[in-house]
């Protein structure tokens, strides 16, 4: 089985969407099995708490951010879905993938803020996403996806304190104990350990897939990996890893 990640793509309103054209396209040319998006594709800063009552909150919008989103997906799945219509007409395979979205943590502020407003429930929500009319599966926020031995989520949490594992891969492959893959952090890290029976554990950390900076790391903050993850011979939790950068795949999408 081969495995395509999309680490965390944090669409904003006004951002390009180059590089997920280009990794779409890349997608169609290899033909991943399986395509899992780590989630915070949404960045949502219309409701982000840190920044609320700050200057650069104004002008934000629900509607401007669910469209920024949406737009994002159109761009990735727009070469999949060019080569399906042609194949169609040609009478030959079509491409369909088994696809998997994890919801990230800010797109999960979509529903914290319905706990706050309940008489929003009914108007905002995940369905305002163009999730399922592209095709994907779409996995709750932290639920963990279990894909040929490998558990995909946005990240992992101690269940005792309900709190994201941090520290070094290694120290995090130790607590949780089997192979994982989850994004929410930037850069990349990775760890990997094989067992006395021939088991292989790899954890695997890769949170930033976006062309823009964060303000909030400053300027020394914004110098990590970015990009996507393509597994080779996935099984029983182990894989060959290649790197996409996020320069490859964006000159892909011009």
């Amino acid at each position: 089985m081969e495995h395509f990640v999309i680490p965390d793509t944090q669409q904003k309103p006004g951002g390009s969407v180059t590089h997920l054209r280009g990794a779409g396209r890349y997608i169609i040319d290899k033909k991943p099995d399986k395509i899992i998006h780590i989630g915070d594709h949404w960045d949502m800063p219309s409701f982000s708490s840190y920044d609320k009552g700050k200057k650069r909150a104004e002008g934000q919008r629900y509607a401007k951010d669910i469209k920024a989103g949406n737009d994002g997906m159109d761009a990735l799945m727009e070469p999949i879905h060019t080569y399906n219509k042609r194949q169609a007409k040609n009478g030959k395979k079509q491409y369909k993938p088994e696809m998997h979205f994890c919801i990230g943590n800010h797109e999960e502020r979509i529903m914290r803020y319905c706990e706050e407003n309940p008489e929003m429930s009914e108007h905002i929500g995940y369905h305002d996403f163009n999730l399922v009319e592209h095709g994907w599966i779409v996995h709750d926020f932290t639920e963990i996806v279990l894909l040929d031995g490998v558990a995909y989520s946005h990240y992992f949490y101690n269940p005792n304190t309900g709190r994201p594992y941090g520290g070094m891969c290694s120290t995090r492959l130790k607590n949780i104990g089997f192979s994982f893959t989850m994004g929410h952090q930037q850069g990349k890290d990775q760890a990997e350990r094989y067992l006395n029976n021939g088991d292989c554990h790899r954890a695997l950390v890769v949170g930033s897939f976006y062309p823009h900076e964060e303000h909030y790391k400053g300027p020394q903050g914004n110098e990590h990996w970015r990009g996507c993850i393509y597994k080779h011979e996935v099984k029983d939790g182990g894989y060959d890893i290649m790197e996409l950068s996020l320069k490859y795949l964006t000159e892909l999408g011009k």
